[in-house]
């Protein structure tokens, strides 16, 4: 009986053992499958994220290569623009060069002397008095509007650097210069016109050309070449638009050493660095400097 006892305890003892292991044996299969659901609903959460990291990829590359053909597109745009408002701006240019061109009396730097015919009709669009402590003796004497001021300022500055300079004539109509030439034949004959210009071929119409005169020789021209004041001209008339005429040897008069003419800063510069004188250039090559003749 004690005998059968026992064996009934290893029984149950065995059959309690084969329980708890199956029991352990499920439970592990149960974590296995929990674990493998796990990861496979991890794998497929990865390959969603991988899916979806791949297709903003593809539009972030969509959308980078959108952004350079808009900004290829907005370039070639603000270079249209670019060139268009470059465009408008030479235009704008050229007509205000046009328009202050129109507004530019062309006569001013045309070739007299015996070269070109100015018409007895011909007057200065403007002329201004000379102020008297610019001129020698008592008289009135008339210039060219706007290029006035210049040769206020060329006086001026002549008088601080201690020279006597006074102008001597300056405007004269048609019929002034042909009383003046005829008075001249009177008492010089035909030699008058080695030194004076027939009416309408004379700068003085102009308004622009003066005779400057000094008080080393009483207010005349004769022997301004031997003073202070013509040699005070000869290195800084250019720089307010003044060249000498009728230098030595010319073609065309006397050597008039009194006689100068205003034809702009830029060309009196030109002329004087390039050691030439107004009458040597072409015509066409002075008429690119009338836009800015009194500049």
């Amino acid at each position: 009986m004690a005998e059968k006892d026992e064996n009934y305890k290893k029984m149950s003892a065995l059959i309690a053992g084969g329980v708890i292991m199956l029991a352990a044996i499920g439970y592990g299969v149960w974590q296995y499958m929990l674990l493998q659901t796990h990861a496979d609903e991890q794998a497929a959460r990865i390959a969603s994220l991988e899916s979806e990291r791949d297709n903003l990829a593809q539009e972030l590359t969509k959308t980078q290569n959108d952004n350079r053909t808009l900004s290829e597109a907005l370039y070639s745009e603000q270079q249209k623009n670019a060139q268009f408002e470059r465009q408008l701006e030479d235009l704008a240019s050229t007509v205000g060069r046009l328009d202050k061109l129109s507004k530019t009396d062309e006569e001013l730097l045309q070739k007299y002397s015996k070269v070109y015919f100015l018409n007895e009709n011909y007057i200065p669009k403007k002329l201004s008095q000379i102020e008297q402590n610019y001129i020698y003796g008592s008289k009135d004497i008339y210039f060219h509007a706007e290029a006035l001021q210049f040769l206020e300022d060329l006086m001026e500055e002549a008088k601080d650097d201690g020279i006597n300079l006074s102008t001597a004539s300056a405007y004269r109509s048609f019929d002034t210069q042909s009383g003046l030439k005829s008075t001249y034949q009177v008492y010089y004959g035909s030699g008058a016109n080695a030194f004076s210009a027939d009416q309408g071929y004379s700068e003085h119409q102009l308004g622009t050309a003066v005779d400057f005169t000094s008080e080393d020789i009483q207010g005349g021209l004769d022997g301004f070449q031997q003073t202070e004041a013509y040699e005070w001209l000869l290195k800084n008339g250019y720089k307010y638009g003044f060249v000498l005429s009728y230098p030595e040897e010319n073609a065309y008069y006397v050597f008039e050493p009194w006689h100068w003419r205003f034809v702009g800063v830029e060309l009196a510069r030109d002329l004087h660095r390039q050691d030439k004188y107004f009458y040597d250039l072409d015509q066409r090559e002075i008429d690119g400097y009338l836009i800015s003749i009194f500049d």
